[in-house]
């Protein structure tokens, strides 16, 4: 069985992505790890290099930038990395460049996909997902924070005709509109996209919302304030886990502090009471999943 890894990553350093530790974070579960690095205006391609690692290879590329709107250019750029892993591949296995894998999951993740490798009826893996909000002290954890998507993907020897591929923003994948079929791999994917400075975090909203936003909405964001408010949530709740250890070098260098009140619930009253059934049953109600789970 063979496992290939592969990301895309543009502007890592200014927008301060941990591309780095999401690479290193599953480098012991995949045989290969295919890193496609975009023309940037900074030195992440230098930073990709610098990653000691045989089982990395790097391709470059320039991201068409009129693609932006929905943040198709961000599917695109996906669906080229996969392309280019290497054919003999069985499963794909994506991440982008602020997630990170536990490595307490490592050993799940080759299990489930030794499991599955002979039943082509699966063609993706699920993962659980973990939000880290303003530190690494706060998760998300309302109904605006997605609960799973795939993150490991069949790399099919004989392509149907229609192929799976990014979908949306790369978020997730379809093989056209037609979502996948899939198993929960047994692991979990912590998203540290919300963890930064109040100021950088900022700087990167102003950097990359233009893959969503144009227009007035464009112009409404470049003309806020240069501090992200991270006062602005609906619900969090202290996180009682433990990081990844690659990420505990950058956890030691932070540099800012946000005191957050997990007790405060700012909800309408719908989603107060979805709040509350989801709490105590475990279930989510009229939940988009972009999956079908056999």
């Amino acid at each position: 069985m063979k496992i290939s890894g592969f990301t895309i990553i543009r502007n890592a350093i200014i927008n301060d992505y941990p591309i780095v530790e999401a690479i290193t974070s599953i480098l012991p579960v995949v045989d290969e790890m295919l890193v496609s690095v975009g023309l940037s205006d900074d030195d992440t391609l230098g930073l990709i290099r610098s990653i000691a690692s045989d089982k990395i290879r790097i391709v470059e590329s320039e991201w068409d930038m009129s693609l932006r709107e929905g943040g198709k250019v961000l599917a695109v750029e996906t669906d080229k990395a996969l392309k280019k892993i290497s054919p003999d591949a069985d499963w794909a296995f994506y991440i982008q460049g602020d997630e990170a894998v536990h490595e307490k999951y490592h050993q799940a993740i080759i299990d489930s996909c030794a499991r599955h490798l002979d039943d082509e009826r699966v063609e993706g893996l699920l993962f659980d997902y973990v939000h880290f909000y303003g530190t690494y002290d706060y998760i998300g954890d309302s109904r605006k924070w997605y609960r799973r998507e795939i993150r490991i993907i069949r790399n099919e020897k004989k392509p149907k005709a229609q192929p799976i591929s990014a979908y949306r923003d790369a978020q997730g994948f379809r093989r056209g509109n037609q979502k996948l079929n899939v198993m929960h791999s047994g692991a979990a994917v912590y998203h540290y996209g919300w963890v930064k400075s109040p100021a950088q975090m900022k700087t990167k909203m102003k950097n990359v919302s233009r893959f969503w936003n144009e227009g007035e909405a464009w112009d409404k964001i470049l003309e806020s304030e240069d501090f992200f408010n991270y006062e602005e949530f609906d619900s969090l709740t202290h996180f009682k886990g433990s990081h990844p250890s690659v990420m505990e070098s950058r956890i030691a260098r932070q540099s800012w502090k946000v005191e957050l009140d997990t007790s405060k619930k700012k909800f309408k009253l719908k989603d107060a009471l979805l709040y509350w059934y989801e709490k105590r049953t475990g279930r989510r109600l009229f939940e988009f999943r972009n999956y079908r789970l056999l």
